[in-house]
């Protein structure tokens, strides 16, 4: 693995809309909800506001919109987005965006400059400094796709055009630890695009997609973390099958996820970074005893292996860790959001204490 020391000189608190307390003391974390848990409901981007509100949420992290909806985004609406959310101090987070300049289906090359430029202008009328990038890709699970490294190559290329744009809307493009690059990989990218923390570039933490990418999420912060700007707050599994692993979300609390360890060290980083709940149905499999399908994951050592298998022991011991049939998200997931954001909340406010 390539060694990467991050640049911490010239990090930046995360916008001038989060500041801290009177007085420089200890900041207060927020909890608040990611649009894509809520899906199902066909809320408005208002709606989802104001259920936030009714919920006991801080703020919401937009997924993105279809085109539909975008070709409402005029300014008197985001306007009232931005009004509403100031009344009721809740956290805005901007999505939409995207990093890796290909159709994740054809893998025919994609000019992103401008739909990223419009997210951004967006979340700059909003008053939000992130927004959030996801490609959606399940690359080392399609044998058609190019290479990792060709991606990258690509993504860095694509981001570097637009690094001027960014810096101009205020924003930083929060690149979702999704299904597409780990946290080795993304240091390498940012190394690439000549960037530092709290520029223009970062990343949206998902404490149970990075199971999916074979990392243990608390070492996964812990090799991310000057560069986190947003979360996923997402508990989850992981348990053996015959031919290697699979993952899962779960309701707050039911997974394996040292979800306090994570958020200890967020809360340590001395920027504000929101915690947005997200939880959905479904797993992933991943065939790891086929030697060609751990070779896409040539970071992954023997040691993380050893502690996504003991988190796998214990997944297999405890009968709330378990999945959740994805037809039946949309009967659950206002439940289910609710509850998440109870037990965050608390499990928040015990750490303050402490």
């Amino acid at each position: 693995m390539r060694s990467y020391r991050p640049v911490l000189r010239g990090i930046k608190l995360l916008s001038s809309r989060s500041k801290s307390s009177e007085g420089g003391g200890r900041r207060t974390i927020k909890v608040g909800i990611d649009q894509y848990g809520l899906n199902p409901l066909q809320l408005t981007p208002m709606a989802l506001l104001q259920w936030a509100v009714d919920h006991g949420a801080e703020g919401v992290q937009f997924s993105g919109f279809d085109s539909d909806w975008q070709r409402r985004m005029e300014v008197p609406y985001l306007k009232d987005l931005r009004a509403f959310a100031e009344s009721k101090r809740l956290y805005l987070e901007w999505g939409g965006a995207e990093h890796i300049p290909r159709d994740m289906t054809t893998w025919a090359h994609r000019d992103l400059f401008a739909s990223n430029q419009l997210v951004a202008a967006q979340a700059e009328r909003l008053g939000s400094g992130v927004v959030r990038s996801c490609s959606g890709g399940l690359m080392r699970w399609n044998d058609a796709a190019p290479s990792t490294e060709t991606l990258l190559r690509d993504t860095a290329s694509a981001l570097m055009a637009q690094r001027d744009m960014l810096r101009d809307h205020g924003v930083i493009l929060a690149i979702e630890l999704h299904f597409e690059f780990t946290t080795h990989e993304l240091l390498r990218l940012f190394e690439m695009c000549e960037a530092i923390p709290g520029d223009w570039l970062g990343v949206v933490f998902d404490t149970m997609n990075v199971l999916t990418m074979l990392e243990d999420p608390v070492r996964a912060t812990d090799r991310i973390l000057p560069w986190v700007v947003a979360t996923h707050i997402k508990d989850g599994g992981i348990r053996v099958v015959p031919d290697g692993l699979e993952t899962f979300p779960t309701a707050v609390g039911d997974g394996v996820i040292a979800l306090v360890s994570v958020i200890r060290r967020l809360a340590s980083s001395g920027r504000q970074v929101h915690l947005s709940v997200e939880d959905h149905g479904g797993t992933f499999h991943l065939q790891t005893k086929a030697p060609e399908f751990l070779a896409k994951f040539p970071d992954v050592t023997d040691d993380e292996m050893a502690d996504l298998e003991a988190l796998a022991m214990r997944a297999t011991r405890s009968a709330k860790c378990i999945p959740t049939d994805r037809a039946l998200w949309p009967e659950i997931c206002e439940e289910r959001m609710g509850r998440n954001l109870t037990r965050l909340k608390a499990l928040v406010a015990e750490l303050e204490v402490a």
